[in-house]
């Protein structure tokens, strides 16, 4: 894998420097190549060369949403102006997976995926993946960026890749344990899925050897309830968790020593986080996480607004930080990503995130699958979840009557709990999508007898 030019992690100070010189090399390259670019920056006042300090840049540098990028595209089909280079110098388009309306088209020139895939690789290194792991790709190969950047990474570090595209849930279980995988990489909804497949078809993930599953596109990953429940159905494994976004890249990787602790690669990323509502720095508070790609030279993001909502160990700005007990410098996110700012649903006065409620869930294991309807009656939003129980649930009125109870206690909420058929939910390969959104009438479902 090729390197980089990557700032020095021996201390935060170092590190902060080191961003700076790569903020101006990044300004110096694409400030006069890039209309995108060059058009805010001019706007702002900005020239290659023209900054100070990095607090000169959050000060006079705008930020970049999604719908700006959106729009972009529209006015410029079909990849917008965000690019540094001719369009014949580049190789790799992806794009996002569109849930919150049109999805994004990103072109990356080989300079750019090798960073891209430098970023990805320290994802495997903290997860202590080595060359004598065999890593399983349980997912099927499409436009989303993470399938390739995970496969091209563990290629380039010299791992033995398995491809699971274009397979049923029960020939990728078969793949696992016959090929004997080590490392499986998905997410956790669907790791979640495969373990309730095999136990379905009764085969035995105790003979497994995986000893690694990294997840992401979730947050589960970094919720200990979600995390308890895949390592009791995976034995011998640990999760690793991680994320990242088509538009910037791997951004994250766990901390070694703190599972549930995120560390972002500030050797490739210089970070901000925000108040979402003011846009001012947060100060170490929980807030939104603001990126800059520092060598995405080919289709670069300046001040992105991520929309991830984090918890810092401390504020990204300071420069005497102790490192963390694993020794790194790099900014800690305490629970990794907590949630969406557009994800948040405010029912009766109370913020509550998907997170959260997953949190709740997942500590039952007699509860299979699960689905959030979210119903706007006369101006009020209220939640219902919808259980679905495990075909071993002996009683199902308890088990509604204390995820309830659960409910009532995390968010001082009245949650109404309907139990579904078995087998009744959707199941998710890729991103699950628990959420919906639907009228008043009542849904098709029935409801224990609770006594």
């Amino acid at each position: 894998m090729a390197s980089d030019d990557r700032p020095s992690t021996r201390s935060r100070a170092d590190l902060r420097a080191g961003q700076l010189v790569a903020l101006h090399r990044l300004l110096g390259r694409i400030v006069p190549a890039n209309p995108f670019q060059r058009r805010r920056l001019a706007a702002a006042g900005l020239e290659a060369g023209s900054l100070k300090d990095l607090q000169d840049f959050y000060t006079r540098a705008p930020f970049t949403t999604k719908p700006e990028l959106a729009r972009d595209q529209e006015e410029h089909p079909p990849f917008g102006s965000n690019l540094t280079h001719p369009l014949e110098a580049y190789t790799r388009l992806h794009q996002t997976s569109g849930t919150s309306g049109r999805p994004l088209r990103w072109l990356d020139t080989p300079e750019s995926w090798e960073w891209l895939l430098g970023n990805w690789a320290e994802v495997y290194r903290a997860a202590d993946v080595t060359r004598a792991d065999r890593v399983y790709f349980a997912f099927s190969f499409g436009p989303f960026i993470g399938f390739w950047m995970a496969f091209e990474a563990a290629e380039a570090l010299g791992l033995l890749c398995i491809p699971g595209g274009g397979q049923s849930t029960v020939g990728r279980l078969r793949g696992i344990l016959d090929l004997g995988a080590t490392v499986l990489c998905c997410t956790p909804t669907y790791a979640l899925h495969l373990a309730e497949m095999a136990t379905r078809e009764g085969m035995n993930l105790g003979r497994s050897k995986v000893r690694r599953i990294i997840v992401a596109g979730e947050p589960g990953g970094s919720i200990p309830a979600t995390r308890a429940r895949l390592e009791a159905a995976w034995p011998g494994a640990r999760v690793v968790d991680h994320h990242g976004m088509t538009e910037v890249g791997p951004v994250t990787y766990e901390c070694p020593a703190r599972p549930g602790r995120l560390h972002l690669i500030e050797t490739g990323y210089l970070a901000e986080i925000i108040d979402p509502a003011t846009g001012a720095p947060s100060r170490g508070q929980p807030g939104e996480l603001v990126l800059t790609t520092l060598g995405r030279t080919g289709s670069p993001l300046l001040r992105y607004r991520t929309g991830d909502l984090v918890r810092p160990v401390f504020a990204p700005e300071a420069e005497n930080t102790q490192p963390c007990a694993c020794g790194r410098y790099e900014l800690a996110l305490e629970g990794g990503i907590l949630g969406r700012v557009d994800d948040m649903v405010i029912v009766r006065g109370v913020n509550v995130f998907p997170g959260a409620v997953e949190a709740v869930i997942r500590r039952f294991p007699e509860v299979a699958e699960y689905q959030v309807a979210i119903r706007d009656t006369g101006g009020l939003t209220e939640l219902v979840v919808r259980v679905e129980p495990t075909a071993d649930c002996a009683d199902l009125g308890g088990l509604v009557r204390r995820i309830d109870a659960a409910f009532r206690e995390a968010f001082s909420l009245r949650v109404p709990v309907l139990a579904v058929p078995p087998e009744s939910l959707p199941r998710f390969e890729l991103k699950a999508r628990r959420w919906v959104r639907e009228g008043t009438r009542p849904p098709d479902y029935f409801t224990p007898e609770l006594g």
